[in-house]
């Protein structure tokens, strides 16, 4: 009878955790499909936390399947390696950018709160984590028929360059309907802060990805946990697209 009960209580447990991951998953349709009541949601305070949740899971569960994918050119550990460092990235990328954000829409009025700011950021992220996760048969694909490091690398970043455009653009719209509580004073400079702090957050996440690569390891190199610092990652970018050329070949 004990044992019974005991195994009725294991499958409950399974059951409510397998039944709130897919909640937690649901939220990326709700925010493609549904964006508008999404936003009005986060500006009511209905839920935020709830969402805050669903959003980091599903975000850095696709984050991890296209870091495996990434590795997977170079090796098991580097695979593994890649699925753990992606999500650091964006993860990281945010914790250094969100306070930033949060303290100068304060500034100019603002009536945000912390986790309001949070689940806007994130439902952004939610959206990269997607459509990273999207272009992962593609990424496939090219690591099967092509054999050029340099090239994987930039198609990779062209990737990663269109994701956080959409992205940024689901912030924008997400931040203007939760705006809308907000003062009319101000809203100018809320929308330049905004702007300004995209860019902030492009350049923190680019400094960020150099500083945790490799994610895709150099096939003839031996596997690198993190790889010494040196250069910057718009000139490694630009040596990439001069051997892509036959300008020059990198070493």
């Amino acid at each position: 009878m004990s044992l019974y009960s005991n195994k009725s209580l294991s499958q409950k447990q399974i059951g409510q955790w397998s039944g709130g991951l897919s909640q937690d998953f649901a939220v990326v349709e709700t925010i493609l499909r549904q964006r508008q009541s999404f936003f009005e949601e986060i500006r009511a305070g209905v839920g935020v936390s709830e969402k805050i949740r669903a959003m980091l899971v599903s975000s850095m569960a696709f984050l991890a399947v296209y870091g495996a994918v990434l590795g997977s050119t170079h090796s098991l550990v580097q695979a593994l390696s890649s699925a753990v460092k992606l999500p650091l990235l964006f993860l990281a990328t945010m914790l250094v950018c969100l306070p930033t954000l949060y303290v100068f829409s304060i500034l100019f009025g603002s009536n945000q709160r912390l986790n309001q700011s949070i689940a806007l950021v994130l439902s952004a992220i939610t959206v990269m984590a997607v459509l990273l996760l999207s272009f992962a048969s593609i990424t496939l694909f090219f690591m099967l028929t092509t054999s050029g490091y340099q090239f994987f690398k930039l198609l990779n970043v062209f990737f990663f360059t269109v994701a956080a455009i959409v992205g940024m653009l689901f912030l924008v719209q997400g931040t203007r309907v939760v705006a809308t509580s907000d003062q009319e004073r101000g809203h100018r400079g809320r929308r330049l802060v905004l702007g300004a702090w995209i860019l902030l957050y492009a350049f923190v996440g680019s400094q960020m990805a150099w500083t945790l690569r490799p994610f895709v390891g150099y096939p003839a190199a031996r596997f690198e946990l993190i790889r010494d610092l040196g250069g910057n990652f718009y000139a490694d970018i630009f040596r990439s697209i001069g051997e892509l050329l036959g300008f020059f070949v990198v070493m």
